[in-house]
């Protein structure tokens, strides 16, 4: 199911060779989705075994770390760096970077249209620039941002336990049991969102301006 799901959406998104894309993206959405899922898991258990182990420091879940995410999210944009490379060539990305969005003029002997094509140059760089670091940069935060929260909030949940009253730990049972089963939808939708983004910015890198 999973197979025929990651190659359905990248035939639909990536126009090329899918040999390692479509592995790609079930790689990503797999990996997401066990990280993710570690939340699933009673808060003590991992720091737990933390301890028996020595461990100064445990962050349990994975993708409640910017580290984490924003890492994926780099290693994305690398990939997506080199199909552009790749597919456009190393001038055709070059001159995508210069030209695309505003175009180029068109140069003659009249230096204004020199002037004017440098600065739209640096104009359409700024944009392509800025469109690489804010596509990563929302990338690896929206996972981290939607999974530090559910985290925060499993924390609370259990601090209703710890109370040690009736009241509390009916509590607890009862939000920590609908919090957990709402929570799966979380875990797998923002696999699939990481997987689909992945799959968007790699097709877009196939594409010509």
């Amino acid at each position: 199911m999973l197979v025929d799901m990651v190659n359905e959406q990248a035939n639909a998104l990536v126009k090329g060779n899918l040999t390692f894309i479509a592995p790609l993206a079930l790689t990503v959405f797999c990996w997401v989705l066990l990280m993710n899922a570690i939340d699933l898991l009673p808060v003590d258990i991992l720091p737990a075994l933390g301890k028996l182990l020595h461990l100064p420091y445990l962050r349990p879940l994975p993708t409640a770390d910017i580290n984490a995410t924003l890492g994926m999210a780099v290693g994305v944009l690398v990939l997506v760096l080199y199909y552009s490379i790749k597919i456009k060539g190393l001038g055709g990305w070059i001159h995508e970077l210069l030209c695309a969005p505003f175009g180029m003029v068109k140069l003659s002997v009249n230096p204004l249209t020199w002037i004017g094509a440098t600065l739209l140059a640096i104009a359409n760089l700024g944009l392509n620039l800025i469109e690489y670091i804010s596509k990563t940069l929302s990338h690896g935060m929206r996972l981290y941002g939607n999974m530090y929260a559910g985290e925060l909030i499993f924390f609370l949940i259990a601090g209703l336990g710890a109370t040690a009253t009736i009241y509390g730990i009916a509590l607890h049972v009862l939000t920590g049991t609908v919090w957990a089963i709402f929570h799966i939808l979380i875990v797998l939708l923002q696999a699939f969102i990481f997987m689909m983004l992945t799959l968007v910015y790699i097709g877009q890198a196939h594409e010509h301006h």
